[in-house]
């Protein structure tokens, strides 16, 4: 028997059974997200229960996932009545192998991520479910030397360098913060925000003019920046220390420092470039396969999960923030309330230019990353000439985009095959 055969004998048992307990009362959630024991409870117990249709929520990793979707869309058939995963899985797939969502009547705040949830088509193929993401963070000392008619919640990087200098003068020291340490972020900083920022995109324009102005404003920032940044990689630590003033990482990076004195840290979106305010959502959705077994049930179970109620619920269970204009509860942690706030702020503004998560890399992720991280510290820290790095960087994410075959993801156009490096 070829692995072929045996592959598709087990994809047709699961099918079989699945389809089997197809008229269980209960709506089948089949979620990459929430995975872990103490989410996934608190998914059943605290969001899932008010659902008056019932849900069996069960998690998985993303293989098994795949597995089970892909054997009921064969067989035509199944059990999973509602999907949960991210972006980048709900973009791998067919389009026709989802229901159309139109009709439900509900959307998340964001223009642009209910555009990205259409996958190229006419119509909504998930609905936006929770977000996470980068975010800026200062302390309000700093506050003091922002530019004239700067509105901290609508920066530009001209405006974010002029900031930094301005500290940088007044108290004799660099206070700007980047996580350049070896467990730092770095990365998705160029991938999701610098890139998408200047130039639209981020393989497509990787070695662009646009890309070599974007390096030359990050090396403006550089000047004022924390020279021991190479070291730093949560910066929460450097807001608490004072070793930083105006800070970029992940939500729950910064997290300790607004928990431990809330009074004395802003947190605000990234800033804006010529081609947008670049950011990276970790942007995830529901839909409904062609094969849920209840279609009514499923599309009442969508809507109940953008319930502003349901919403707050899912940030408690899971820390990932609404995706609907919803006042935050008082009673959450101060970094939730702090970081929720700005998050909205920077996917819901008119100018949020999303740069995705990379997907399709396989196991050529980290050498995806690695480019950036490679250009970074020649450009910035070695002070080689931009265009000679780009140029030579170039070739080597061209040879990871090849070998994975990854189409382009947003911002970058869409492409058919490996995403080409322009």
């Amino acid at each position: 028997m070829t692995l072929f055969s045996k592959t598709f004998g087990a994809a047709s048992a699961i099918a079989m059974s699945c389809a089997a307990v197809a008229a269980q009362a209960d709506v089948l959630f089949w979620s990459t997200q929430a995975r872990p024991a103490e989410e996934a409870q608190a998914m059943t117990e605290q969001v899932l229960s008010g659902f008056a249709g019932g849900v069996d929520y069960q998690p998985n990793e993303g293989g098994p996932w795949l597995t089970r979707l892909q054997a009921e869309l064969q067989a035509g058939s199944g059990s999973i009545g509602v999907l949960g995963s991210l972006h980048g899985d709900f973009s791998a797939m067919n389009p026709d192998d989802l229901v159309d969502l139109d009709d439900l009547g509900v959307s998340s705040a964001s223009a642009t991520f209910n555009t990205l949830a259409k996958l190229g088509t006419d119509n909504m193929q998930y609905i936006p479910w929770m977000q996470a993401s980068y975010i800026m963070a200062a302390n309000k000392e700093a506050l003091q030397y922002l530019p004239e008619g700067a509105d901290i919640d609508a920066l530009t990087y001209d405006q974010l360098i002029e900031w930094s200098a301005n500290v940088h003068e007044a108290v004799g020291e660099p206070k700007f913060g980047f996580p350049a340490g070896p467990k730092g972020l770095k990365h998705r900083f160029f991938q999701g925000y610098l890139y998408p920022s200047y130039t639209n995109g981020v393989v497509r324009t990787f070695a662009s003019d646009e890309a070599v102005t974007a390096w030359e404003a990050f090396k403006s920032l550089w000047e004022h920046t924390n020279p021991a940044s190479t070291n730093f990689s949560f910066m929460q630590e450097q807001l608490l220390s004072g070793d930083a003033w105006i800070v970029f990482d992940h939500t729950s990076r910064l997290a300790q420092a607004f928990n431990d004195r809330p009074d004395d840290f802003v947190a605000f979106p990234a800033p804006a470039g010529p081609t947008g305010r670049g950011f990276m959502p970790v942007l995830a959705g529901v839909a409904i396969p062609r094969t849920a077994p209840d279609m009514d049930a499923a599309k009442e179970l969508v809507k109940y999960m953008l319930d502003p109620a349901t919403q707050i619920a899912t940030l408690r269970a899971t820390n990932f923030f609404p995706v609907v204009d919803v006042a935050l509860p008082e009673d959450l942690p101060p970094s939730v309330k702090a970081a929720g706030d700005a998050v909205a702020k920077m996917s819901g503004s008119a100018d949020a230019n999303p740069g995705l998560l990379p997907a399709g890399l396989g196991d050529k992720g980290g050498d995806f990353s690695q480019v950036f991280v490679d250009t970074f510290e020649r450009i910035v820290l070695a002070n080689q000439d931009i265009r000679m790095v780009l140029d030579d960087q170039k070739g080597k994410l061209a040879a990871i985009m090849q070998e994975s075959g990854a189409p382009c993801w947003a911002p970058d156009a869409a492409s058919d095959g490996p995403c080409p490096v322009e």
